[in-house]
């Protein structure tokens, strides 16, 4: 019987074994297939990027053919010299107002936050005399009550066998009604003093963004900054000049003789030097900014940047407040790089 039963039994038991490992199988060869997918996605995605930067390494290297093919031509090496001098005056053009908003922005958050701590801490020096105030009151309320406790122990020590007999239980119910009166009291004070502990640890709100009326201000101000860059590279073509250069590759605008170059170069120079020795039109460009505040125009109230035909107008302020306009729509053909410095 015992091989019997371990004949039988044994024939029970292998199925269950061979169907365990069918299954294991099954699952291993479903996580492969799985991993084999996620593995051909890796390749496509590692084929597209090394196609990406093998196209722009072509395109880098075909600037840099056209570069030498241009500094070794003796017609245009000086018109390359050129053009990368007035980009470096854009570029420089540029940082210089993103530095100017930049100031700006930081100037109003730094002065709007330090407005609402200060309002905030207004409204938790208010609610804490408050609390302080009724801290207060409860204490007196408790003394007064313990006074009169104290009056009616005193009573009832005080009287005689005959009036006490009579009159003990009415100042006993008086005395247990402002002990329980005390007891409330002491919880309301012990109520109001954590309360007090938590408007001491309150933390400040966290800061908030700038609103659209401060952003249109700030903006307003950039336009005014970026209206006084123009007027100053404006002579001789020096401001369109150094606008172009950013916007055309080199070799893509031809200056001139090399004479020509050379002048384009000094102009430049002598343009950014004297710029350098302007430092005082700080209420030039508060007068410009609200001249431009009272033409610029939005196409939604929650807009922060005006429509650029509405500030199209540029202010020339001379140092006795003459106020002389010329045409020019520095925003909409975004000189020194506008559009990305406004506040939105």
């Amino acid at each position: 019987m015992t091989s019997l039963t371990a004949i039988f039994g044994g024939t029970q038991e292998k199925p269950e074994e061979e169907s365990d490992k069918l299954l294991n199988l099954y699952w291993n060869r479903a996580e492969l297939k799985k991993e084999f997918a996620n593995l051909r996605s890796e390749q496509f995605r590692l084929k597209d990027c090394i196609a990406s930067h093998e196209g722009a390494t072509a395109r880098i290297q075909q600037k840099l053919d056209h570069l030498e093919q241009l500094l070794l031509d003796p017609e245009w090496v000086y018109n390359v010299v050129t053009h990368y001098q007035l980009l470096a005056l854009n570029s420089r053009c540029k940082s210089k107002l993103e530095k100017f908003a930049e100031q700006l922005k930081q100037q109003r958050e730094q002065k709007q936050n330090n407005r609402q701590l200060a309002d905030w801490n207004e409204r938790r020096a208010e609610e804490s005399a408050g609390i302080q105030t009724r801290i207060g009151e409860k204490r007196m309320q408790v003394q007064t009550l313990e006074d009169q406790l104290q009056s009616e122990q005193q009573r009832l020590v005080s009287m005689s066998g005959l009036i006490r007999a009579f009159r003990r239980r009415s100042v006993m119910r008086t005395i247990d009604k402002l002990a329980e009166t005390i007891d409330r009291v002491q919880l309301e004070e012990e109520r109001l003093l954590l309360r007090y502990d938590e408007v001491q640890k309150r933390q400040p709100p966290d800061t908030q963004g700038l609103d659209i009326p401060t952003k249109r201000l700030i903006n307003c101000m950039i336009l005014a900054f970026a209206q006084q860059l123009y007027l100053h590279y404006k002579p001789d073509g020096v401001a369109s000049m150094a606008k172009e250069s950013g916007e055309k590759s080199v070799g893509a605008i031809n200056y001139g003789s090399k004479k020509d170059c050379d002048r384009v170069i000094a102009r430049v120079h002598k343009r950014a030097k004297s710029f350098e020795k302007e430092s005082e039109f700080a209420d030039v460009l508060r007068q410009r900014s609200h001249l431009i505040a009272d033409t610029a125009r939005y196409h939604n109230d929650d807009d922060a940047v005006p429509v650029s035909n509405s500030v199209a107008t540029v202010f020339a302020i001379s140092e006795e407040g003459a106020v002389k306009t010329t045409d020019a729509n520095l925003l909409g053909e975004n000189y020194w790089g506008l559009a990305t410095i406004l506040s939105r």
